[in-house]
């Protein structure tokens, strides 16, 4: 009796943390969140700092919902090529060091965000990429490689 009531015990604690990290997944921040864009890491993740409370920031690599760019690392020179590119691209657009967030919440990959990303003008960077040719719409499927 004693093993079953540890065993029942064990098996809430457990499924409790799952949900409470299952929550902590889905929270959403819509923001605007204002952030000081401190590099570009490649054409669709920035990392940013942002002031969340007095005297309190936060450094944190945030993705760009939406959008599947070339990798820096990629498998073959034309797609590194287009990744530096890309780079670019994004570190022209945020010239200003200055970006706004919206719809914040965890990314699948540890310790970055995924977010709505725009310009100190208002552009969208989602759709100024893909309109560039230097990014493909994405929604979390498989990707698909950029080396013909």
């Amino acid at each position: 009796m004693k093993s079953l009531s540890m065993l029942i015990c064990a098996t809430i604690a457990i499924l409790f943390s799952m949900t409470a990290e299952a929550s902590i997944r889905q929270e959403v921040i819509p923001g605007p969140v204002q952030g000081q864009v401190l590099e570009s890491l490649d054409g669709d993740t920035v990392t940013v700092r942002l002031h969340v409370w007095i005297g309190q920031n936060i450094e944190t690599s945030v993705r760009i919902a939406g959008i599947d760019t070339p990798e820096i690392k990629g498998k073959c020179k034309a797609e590194r090529a287009k990744a530096i590119e890309a780079r670019r691209e994004i570190s022209a657009l945020l010239a200003d060091h200055k970006i706004q967030l919206s719809n914040v919440r965890l990314e699948k990959y540890a310790g970055r965000v995924l977010a709505e990303a725009y310009a100190t003008d208002g552009t969208n960077i989602k759709d100024h990429m893909i309109r560039k040719g230097l990014a493909r719409s994405y929604g979390g499927e498989k990707r698909t490689g950029w080396c013909s």
